[in-house]
């Protein structure tokens, strides 16, 4: 079973910066695929950044070239660096760690992104 632990989230004015940091637990957290995923009011849930174990990435179209995913796998830990927020960036963002049909979530942390 892995714990995930997300942190980071405010209350920020468009153009502002955030970083979101996800602790996990466990000892195969090098294995997992690790995701960020976010969901607006009465929206879909969203890939937003994924890094996969090979540390390859990928992001969703409209943060690329603002939002950086990275993952430090000696602390457990993966990121999200948020610059250049917009206020369709708004909503909660939820961690995610997925091995083949092993998936685990986080609770979420809330970024609001004023205008």
């Amino acid at each position: 079973q892995v714990h995930l632990v997300e942190s980071g989230g405010g209350l920020v004015q468009a153009g502002g910066s955030l970083q979101l940091s996800c602790a996990a637990s466990g000892t195969s957290f090098r294995l997992y695929d690790m995701g960020w995923y976010r969901q607006a009011p009465g929206k879909q849930r969203e890939l937003v950044a994924r890094i996969r174990n090979t540390g390859s990435t990928n992001y969703k179209d409209s943060v690329k070239g603002r939002f950086t995913i990275s993952r430090d796998n000696a602390k457990n830990t993966v990121y999200l660096q948020m610059n250049s927020l917009k206020p369709e960036d708004t909503g909660v963002y939820y961690c995610n760690a997925e091995l083949i049909t092993y998936n685990y979530w986080g609770q979420g942390t809330q970024v609001t992104v004023s205008s």
